[in-house]
């Protein structure tokens, strides 16, 4: 016998024993869940559809782990915009094996027993627990300074500029065609200030700028040869 079921937005074709990945439900390893959106039943030729759904058709699955599915990125780029956006995904997913195909119904004949590895975890976390508990406690002031030591450090890598800005007056970046206040207020950021600075980037400086900031390759070379011709004067 087979089923056809609704569940996360899809719908999947199920006989008994199959594996099966779907999205994610709310439930534990070993626990067995009711899926009730059974559109279509049936053995061999003789199949029984509902209207959309069949009355009293349930379909139970043991839940046999929880998971993610690969990473989906998602890239958008506007040409000459200075606009650059990367998304990543990763769908929640459960990972099922259907128990009984019930009609009529039926209720499921039983419930799942708890898993040999499940009984060994949950005595490890609470052995964890107890031995949490028996251990000195340290003090308070000690456990929120290493929190905001590593942040403070985080905040720090975070906001090393790419280049060393020279001292000095910096000059008006904007002079250069292609590059607004917005532009300017990066490039700064990153300790691009001067007309001299722009010039001198080699085409490893490109390629990093490129990496790291909004701006593409052929706009930097463009600003640099503009730059070259600026510093002169």
């Amino acid at each position: 016998m087979f089923a056809v079921i609704k569940t996360g937005g899809k719908q999947y074709r199920v006989a008994a024993n199959d594996l099966l990945k779907i999205e994610k439900l709310e439930a534990k390893v070993g626990d067995i869940v009711e899926i009730g959106n059974v559109l279509a039943h049936g053995e061999g030729e003789n199949v029984t559809f509902g209207a959309p759904f069949v009355d009293g058709a349930m379909v139970t699955a043991e839940v046999v782990e929880q998971g993610k599915n690969r990473t989906v990125i998602a890239f958008k780029k506007r040409r000459r915009q200075n606009s650059r956006r990367k998304i990543g995904h990763r769908q929640l997913l459960t990972t099922v094996r259907i128990a009984e195909i019930l009609l009529g119904g039926a209720k499921p004949s039983k419930k799942a027993a708890a898993k040999p590895e499940a009984k060994a975890e949950a005595k490890a976390e609470v052995a964890a627990e107890a031995k949490a508990e028996a251990a000195p406690k340290e003090p308070k002031a000690k456990k929120e300074a290493a929190p905001k030591a590593e942040a403070a450090s985080g905040e720090e890598a975070k906001a090393a500029p790419l280049f060393k800005a020279p001292k000095g007056e910096p000059d008006d970046l904007t002079v250069i065609k292609g590059i607004g206040p917005v532009a300017a207020k990066d490039l700064a950021e990153q300790g691009i200030v001067t007309f001299a600075q722009l010039a001198k980037l080699t085409d490893k400086d490109v390629a990093k700028i490129d990496e790291h900031m909004p701006f593409s390759a052929d706009q930097i070379k463009d600003w640099r040869e503009q730059a070259k011709e600026l510093a002169k004067k």
